[in-house]
């Protein structure tokens, strides 16, 4: 289980809430209900949609990469 309070925790959070929002804004309708307002903590959602889509290659090269930290050396 990985730990929040630690960086590397911190960044498979973070990877995971860009790859899961990029996800959701592909869906119609949770694009309207979840994505639609960009202030507050529904706009952290939505910005993190827009870096998802925009920076897909990073983001699943990022994914990758914690997912062999996570198996391999962790």
């Amino acid at each position: 289980m990985a730990n929040v309070y630690s960086l590397d925790g911190l960044l498979i959070f973070g990877v995971l809430l860009v790859c899961t929002c990029a996800y959701l804004s592909k869906v119609p309708r949770l694009k309207r209900w979840l994505l639609a307002e960009k202030q507050g903590f529904w706009g952290v959602l939505y910005k993190a949609s827009v870096i998802g889509t925009r920076l897909h290659i990073p983001v699943s090269l990022c994914c990758v990469a914690l997912a062999f930290y996570v198996l391999l050396i962790k």
